[in-house]
């Protein structure tokens, strides 16, 4: 995958997280959005990378794993906090 950087890493991350809680209309706070954004983008590139799934090397590709992690990890934390 493209390196974005960490600054990158956490704007996209963060961006992700945040459409992700208004998407699925989850209110945890921007910032727990945005922290749940990054950790998510994370863990779907850890978990994609494990089952060889390829991933578009660019911002865009980044971006959407992150989205897809972030969702995830937003409903856990939703049925983990009731």
């Amino acid at each position: 995958m493209e390196s974005v950087g960490w600054i990158g890493a956490i704007i996209i991350g963060g961006l992700a997280g945040w459409l992700a809680g208004k998407m699925m209309d989850i209110r945890f706070g921007i910032f727990m959005n945005i922290i749940l954004g990054i950790v998510g983008s994370v863990v779907a590139l850890a978990v994609l990378n494990t089952f060889e799934i390829p991933v578009k090397d660019s911002r865009l590709g980044y971006f959407v794993t992150a989205f897809l992690g972030a969702s995830l990890l937003l409903f856990v934390a939703k049925i983990v906090r009731r």
